[in-house]
């Protein structure tokens, strides 16, 4: 298999006949433990309409889930292939790809992106295959970034040239598995998600960490073009293509481009343009014995950046919450408050004998974790009459906020205020680290009452 171009793919809502899969209503994710796996299937949850959702992963999740059935299963096909016919597994989400080359040796990220990719591909299709929608999450490092690339690349167009990292080839050839298997599977609605540099409160990347530095470096002489999306945004495109019948490959990437100088002085830190554009390899070397970790695919980036036409996904009705600006100032905010909301956040720890007994015990009552929800939401819970309707929270657009958003605003609140956006949380989405801000912020009233 050549990696230096990928084979001619079905890309957009597709030709005349292409597949028309059911809704999406027995979901399986692969990936569970990894970051997009946990919140991808959170947001699952929410969503009535869909009867149930599997998680499948070689480790522990690492977020709450509720109604996600966590099965301990690594690739291997045959297992995957079992489970996918046993529960009539209808839509394969795959969000496992490895995009980051500091995060795992180079040979495990191999193993996971390319022979993962095709055992995962393998359990969805052959004769007998319940599974009529696959969804793949892949990454603009497709692209990959070079001197004489267009402004923009459009989801039709292939790298002008070969692959310099290991991670881009690993892209590259588990993108030709995916193509291969929609042309084996025509009855198989097949869409996969170019997703550009993220950024967010919560995710952990090299660009995140990057730009989380004093300064932040670049490489003499280059400024580069950047493109973000926000966190909330990946989800919510993953989401959206489960919920509608989108075929093809789509670039997600948020509207507008930055100079990275631009993005420093943003985030309110200067930009150190300490790397040669000679030897950037050695030089990444040097920063990475100082604790600054630069991996090979972004160092092209560092030096031409990339632009990616994001108007296929917003044809087929996809609306952004956050431009590339808007997702960098998110980040600085967040690089602003995130002393106060370490105090108060509680990592996750799954406990399978806690999580069984939660599910399955039939001593749990109907409120589940009634714990959760005690105190003062179940109070004001009991006192509203049978015609009353639930109050407004006191934050203006609170829905419409992240909780690193939230937890400032929270000590501002009287406790009749705090009882009543405490019950809203628990009612709508449940977030620990809101609830333990609230909570603290309660407890504090309370003292200081006394």
């Amino acid at each position: 298999m050549t990696a230096s171009a990928a084979p001619a793919r079905r890309s957009g809502p597709g030709p005349a006949g292409a597949p028309d899969a059911p809704p999406s209503r027995r979901i399986l994710v692969t990936g569970l433990s990894t970051y997009w796996g946990g919140l991808l299937a959170q947001r699952l949850e929410r969503d009535p309409s869909i009867e149930c959702v599997i998680g499948v992963d070689s480790r522990d999740p690492t977020r709450e889930l509720e109604r996600t059935e966590f099965v301990r299963v690594g690739t291997q096909h045959a297992l995957l292939r079992r489970v996918v016919i046993a529960a009539e597994i209808d839509t394969v989400i795959d969000t496992r790809l490895t995009v980051d080359s500091t995060t795992v040796p180079a040979r495990a990220a191999h193993e996971n992106n390319v022979m993962g990719t095709m055992n995962v591909l393998a359990a969805c299709g052959g004769p007998g295959s319940t599974v009529r929608k696959f969804v793949f999450k892949s990454s603009a490092h497709y692209y990959g970034s070079a001197q004489d690339d267009p402004a923009f690349f459009t989801e039709e167009m292939t790298r002008p040239h070969a692959p310099g990292t290991p991670i881009e080839r690993d892209i590259v050839e588990a993108e030709a598995s995916v193509a291969d298997f929609a042309e084996k599977n025509p009855r198989t609605l097949v869409t996969l998600l170019r997703f550009a540099n993220v950024l967010g409160p919560d995710v952990r990347t090299s660009h995140t960490k990057l730009l989380a530095l004093p300064a932040v470096p670049m490489i003499l002489g280059f400024d580069p073009r950047y493109q973000f999306v926000h966190e909330d945004d990946v989800v919510n495109a993953l989401a959206h293509v489960v919920e509608h019948q989108q075929p093809g490959i789509f670039n997600v990437a948020g509207d507008g481009v930055l100079a990275l100088s631009e993005v420093a002085g943003m985030l309110g830190k200067s930009y150190a343009p300490v790397l040669s554009p000679w030897g950037t390899g050695v030089a990444a070397a040097v920063a990475r014995r100082l604790g600054v970790h630069i991996p090979p695919e972004m160092l092209g980036q560092l030096r031409f950046g990339r632009g990616v036409d994001n108007r296929k996904l917003k044809a087929t009705g996809f609306r952004y919450r956050y431009t590339s600006r808007e997702s960098v100032l998110k980040l600085s905010e967040h690089l602003r408050l995130h002393p106060i909301l370490r105090a108060v956040e509680e990592p996750y720890r799954y406990e399978r004998e806690v999580e069984e007994f939660l599910r399955w015990s039939p001593n749990v009552r109907d409120a589940r974790r009634r714990e959760d929800r005690a105190g003062s939401g179940q109070a004001a819970e009991l006192g509203r009459g049978p015609g009353e309707a639930q109050a407004a929270p006191a934050i203006e657009g609170y829905d419409d906020l992240n909780a690193s958003e939230i937890v400032p605003m929270v000590a501002a609140l009287e406790p009749p205020q705090l009882a009543a956006l405490r019950e809203h949380e628990c009612r709508s989405r449940d977030r620990r680290t809101v609830l333990a801000a609230i909570d603290k912020a309660l407890v504090r009233a309370e003292n200081g009452a006394n």
